[in-house]
């Protein structure tokens, strides 16, 4: 039923639940999982290279153990790590890559990223051209 599947993360337990659930539609269907970090340009300076460095390599972190959950279950993965507003760069990976499932979590790190990320969460459901699959926040 679905091709291309995207887990957005943040490195949270609830990105990494949304994980497991999209390795399991992605088994069943035979699709690829692409995961995606994005460094919020809204909240750091990207335009100096030695800021972006640690961001990158926290967001690399982020991917590739999500990746790996895929890799062991047999699934093909695709990783990203983008800058921009998370949503709408989540919404144009969706465009640009002709992802047909996106599967996220309802909330993410930390007080100030649960409440973004539910912002982004909310704002990708509403916008979305394809299913979105809410994960509910693991405590």
């Amino acid at each position: 039923m679905y091709d291309r599947i995207l887990v957005p993360t943040d490195g949270s337990q609830t990105a990494s639940a949304a994980m497991s659930a999209a390795v399991e539609i992605a088994s069943r269907d035979g699709a690829e999982i692409h995961v995606l970090n994005v460094i919020n340009t809204r909240y750091y300076d990207t335009s100096i290279d030695s800021a972006v460095e640690p961001l990158r390599e926290r967001g690399e972190r982020y991917v590739d153990a999500l990746a790996e959950l895929a890799v062991d279950a047999d699934v093909s993965v695709t990783t990203a790590i983008e800058l921009g507003r998370p949503a709408r760069v989540i919404l144009e990976y969706v465009d640009d890559h002709d992802v047909d499932l996106v599967v996220m979590g309802t909330s993410g790190r930390g007080d100030l990223e649960r409440r973004l990320l539910g912002s982004t969460t909310e704002h990708v459901v509403t916008h979305a051209d394809v299913p979105v699959h809410v994960v509910p926040a693991v405590e």
